[in-house]
C-alpha cells in the first residue's frame, strides 16, 4: 500500500474542519470561559503572577520564617544538653549493648566516652541550662522553646543537610522555603520572595540542593544574596546601557515569552518572566537594602554588626530588613560546625561569631512586633557523638540526638521539650523526628503538612513525604 500524502490545500482544508474546530477551539473557548470565571474570583493574578499571596490551609501564627541553619553539626553536649555523667565517666568505654549495631561515620563506636568541655547554668524564668559559651542566648531563653530531642536519617553532612531542607537525603526533592512559597506566594514586589545567605567558611555541604525547588517550578527556588556588595552578581548595568534602554528591551522581551508562554503554558517560561522583572526591580530596591549603616548605632551594636565587612551578624540584620520588606523566608547558612577535632577552639569561635547576633535577632523582632508574625528557627542537620575523635577533643557525626531551638510565629516560649539518655547518645522522652518538625514549622504557617502537594511523576509529593506529625507541645 502507498502512503497517502497530504497536499498543501488538503492540510489547509484540514486545518478548518469540524473535528479540527471542536478539537482546538473547544479547549480555546473552554479557557475563555474558565478564565472568565477565575478573574471573578480572583485566581487570575496567580494564574498570571505564580508568587501572588495564597490563602493557606487554615488560619497561620506565623507569616515568614528566619531559619538560622548552623551547618555542620552543632554539639548539643557543648551547648544545650548537659550530661554530668559523662563528665564523671570521661574516657571510659561506652557500654557495648548501648553502641550495638550503631553506625558512626568515622570512629569506632566502641571509641572512649568525651565529657563536656564547657560549664553550664540555668537561666530566666524557665531556668533551661545552657554552655557558658552562649552568654547571649541565655538573655532570650524565655523567649525560646528548646527541643532537646531531635533525630534524623542521616549521618553525614549532605544527606543530612538535604534531610532537614527537603525531607529526603536524597538530591531532588523542593527544599522547606520552595515548599512555603508555593503555598503562600509572597508579599515582596521588588525582591525574591525566598532568600539565602552563606556565612561560613564555606558553603553547606548540600550545595544549592538545599535551596532548589526540586520538581516544582524554578520560580520558587531560593535566590543566593552575596553578604556585601550587589547582592547578587550582574544585578548593576554595564557602560552603555540606562534604564530606558533596558526597560524597552525588557518589554519586547517579556511580550515575546508571553507569546510563547501561551502557546506551550510552560510554567519555566513564567519563571524567566518573573526572573527578569526581580531582577529590574532589585536594581532600585537591592542598594537601599544592603546599606545597614543607616540602621540606629544601637542597633548595629547590638547585633554586633559593622558595615561594610562581611559576617553572620551583618547578614543576620540584613534577614530582619529582608523580612520588614516582605520576603516569605529567609535561610542562614553558617558551616562552620564540624569539629572532628579542636572542638574546643573551634566550637568556641563559632559561638563568638553567631551567639550574640542570634539573640540580638530576637530582641529585634520583639521591639519591633515582628516576633508574633516571624517564626526564627536555629538548629543544624544533626548532634555529635558522647565518643571522642581526634584524641580528646573531637566528636563525630551523630544522627541519634541533637538540639535546636525555635521561637516566634506561634512558638510557646520558655519551655524546653525532650530528653536524651545519661549520656546524650539517645533520646528517651518526646522524640521528635525532623519531618515531625517540618510539620510543626508548615502548621505554624497555616497548612495541613499531608494537604501541601504537589503532583509529580504519578504521585502527590510532600516535604514531610509519606512521615510526620505535629509536636503539639511546641504551639503557643
Amino acid at each position: 500500500m502507498k502512503p497517502q500524502y497530504r497536499s498543501q490545500e488538503d492540510e489547509q482544508a484540514g486545518q478548518i474542519s469540524r473535528r479540527w474546530f471542536i478539537e482546538q477551539c473547544g479547549v480555546g473557548m473552554g479557557a475563555l470561559a474558565l478564565n472568565h470565571l477565575l478573574a471573578d474570583s480572583g485566581y487570575a493574578q496567580q494564574a498570571n503572577n505564580p508568587l501572588a499571596v495564597k490563602k493557606p490551609h487554615h488560619a497561620p501564627k506565623a507569616k515568614n520564617v528566619i531559619f538560622l541553619f548552623m551547618a555542620g553539626g552543632p554539639s548539643h553536649m557543648e551547648l544545650f544538653d548537659y550530661k554530668p555523667q559523662l563528665a564523671k565517666f570521661d574516657g571510659t568505654l561506652p557500654p557495648p549493648d548501648l553502641i550495638k549495631g550503631y553506625r558512626a561515620a568515622f570512629i569506632n563506636p566502641s571509641s572512649k566516652l568525651l565529657g563536656p568541655k564547657f560549664k553550664f547554668s540555668k537561666y530566666g524564668q524557665c531556668g533551661a541550662e545552657l554552655s557558658e559559651l552562649l552568654p547571649y542566648t541565655a538573655q532570650i531563653v524565655d523567649d525560646i522553646a528548646i527541643v532537646k530531642s531531635m533525630v534524623t536519617d542521616a549521618f553525614n553532612h549532605a544527606p543530612g543537610q538535604l534531610m532537614m531542607n527537603t525531607g529526603s537525603i536524597i538530591f531532588g526533592r523542593p527544599s522547606m522555603g520552595s515548599w512555603v512559597i508555593y503555598g503562600l506566594g509572597s508579599e515582596a514586589e521588588d525582591l525574591p520572595a525566598f532568600v539565602v545567605f552563606s556565612t561560613g567558611s564555606k558553603g553547606p555541604s548540600g550545595g544549592n540542593s538545599c535551596w532548589g525547588s526540586g520538581f516544582l517550578p524554578t520560580v520558587y527556588q531560593g535566590v543566593q544574596f552575596r553578604n556585601i556588595g550587589d547582592p547578587v552578581l550582574y544585578l548593576s548595568n554595564p557602560r552603555g546601557v540606562d534604564g530606558k534602554l533596558q526597560r524597552d528591551s525588557l518589554d519586547v522581551i517579556s511580550k515575546l515569552n508571553k507569546m510563547r508562554l501561551d502557546v506551550v503554558g510552560d510554567p519555566e517560561i513564567a519563571t524567566r518572566i518573573n526572573s527578569y522583572e526581580m531582577a529590574f526591580k532589585m536594581q532600585s530596591s537591592a542598594p537601599e537594602l544592603m546599606d545597614i549603616s543607616k540602621e540606629p548605632k544601637q542597633i548595629l551594636e547590638m547585633y554586633g554588626a559593622e558595615p561594610g565587612k562581611p559576617s553572620f551578624a551583618n547578614t543576620v540584620l540584613m534577614a530582619r530588613r529582608l523580612i520588614e520588606r516582605g520576603v516569605r523566608f529567609v535561610q542562614i547558612y553558617h558551616e562552620a560546625w564540624d569539629q572532628h577535632g579542636s572542638l574546643v577552639k573551634d566550637i568556641t569561635k563559632n559561638c563568638k561569631d553567631t551567639d550574640q547576633a542570634c539573640a540580638a535577632l530576637i530582641k529585634d523582632l520583639k521591639q519591633r512586633g515582628m516576633l508574633k508574625d516571624t517564626l526564627v528557627v536555629w538548629g543544624g542537620e544533626f548532634g555529635r557523638t558522647p565518643m571522642v575523635q581526634g584524641g580528646d577533643d573531637g566528636r563525630d557525626h551523630h544522627p541519634n540526638a541533637f538540639t535546636i531551638w525555635l521561637t516566634g510565629g506561634g512558638v510557646k516560649p520558655g519551655i524546653t521539650i525532650g530528653e536524651t539518655d545519661d549520656i546524650g547518645f539517645n533520646v528517651v522522652k518526646d522524640r521528635v523526628h525532623v519531618h515531625d518538625l517540618q510539620a510543626t514549622i508548615l502548621h505554624l504557617l497555616g497548612f495541613d503538612h499531608e494537604k501541601l502537594t504537589y503532583r509529580f511523576q504519578g504521585r502527590d509529593f510532600r516535604l514531610t513525604d509519606v512521615h510526620g506529625m505535629l509536636v503539639e507541645k511546641l504551639l503557643a
